[in-house]
């Protein structure tokens, strides 16, 4: 609920202040900052809510799981949520490919995005654009919290650099592995060699006979 909501809930006359609300808003903010729940303040307003570090335990009292989206369609969300407003041919420029109708669809089902405008060009496409539910459902409060393009950027270079010291670990394995069948090819071809030179020795010791 906003604080416009909570102002309204009171008789005309009676109303308090919208500061005097969001000061009794923070104090019970304030109350529960030690308990499992707590008040968050998203794009829709105030709301109690789970703390996240919480919520995968209280997730496994409920039968019904999560559902699982797509790389194409968390991909077309991230594309309109940092270039919005986005068309659907901007969207399919930046992926490479094409945007299937079913991505669209759920986006605005779940109210994730919606319509803004149509772009004035031959055949006015949609323009598209994220909404409320798109951040509250992020646990966030504006777009301004979205990490920034080269924060992510920074995360994936980190990511590599963690997993650079198993690589060079797995190739000195392997060439580890690689030098017992170096040694024993070596001595084989050792064992052949004079066995070889065993067997032309034989006639020559028949004919000293």
């Amino acid at each position: 609920m906003t604080c416009k909501q909570l102002q309204q809930v009171f008789p005309e006359i009676e109303q308090p202040d919208l500061q005097d609300i969001e000061d009794a808003l923070e104090s019970i903010k304030e109350d529960y900052r030690f308990r499992p729940v707590e008040l968050k303040r998203v794009a829709s307003g105030y709301r109690f809510q789970v703390r996240r570090e919480l919520s995968r335990w209280v997730s496994r009292l409920f039968e019904e799981k999560p559902p699982r989206y797509s790389r194409a369609l968390l991909e077309t969300l991230a594309i309109i949520a940092y270039r919005q407003p986005a068309t659907r041919g901007e969207i399919e420029d930046i992926r490479g490919v094409g945007v299937s109708s079913s991505i669209i669809h759920t986006l605005l089902e779940r109210e994730w995005i919606r319509v803004v405008a149509h772009k004035e060009v031959p055949g006015r496409p949609a323009l598209y654009g994220t909404t409320k539910q798109f951040l509250d459902y992020f646990n966030i409060t504006s777009l301004t919290e979205l990490p920034t393009l080269q924060e992510i950027q920074e995360l994936d270079l980190s990511l590599d650099a963690s997993q650079q010291p198993m690589q060079v670990k797995s190739e000195e394995q392997e060439t580890t592995e690689q030098i017992p069948e170096t040694i024993d090819d070596s001595k084989k071809a050792g064992d052949g060699a004079r066995q070889e030179q065993f067997d032309e020795a034989e006639p020559v010791s028949e004919a000293t006979d």
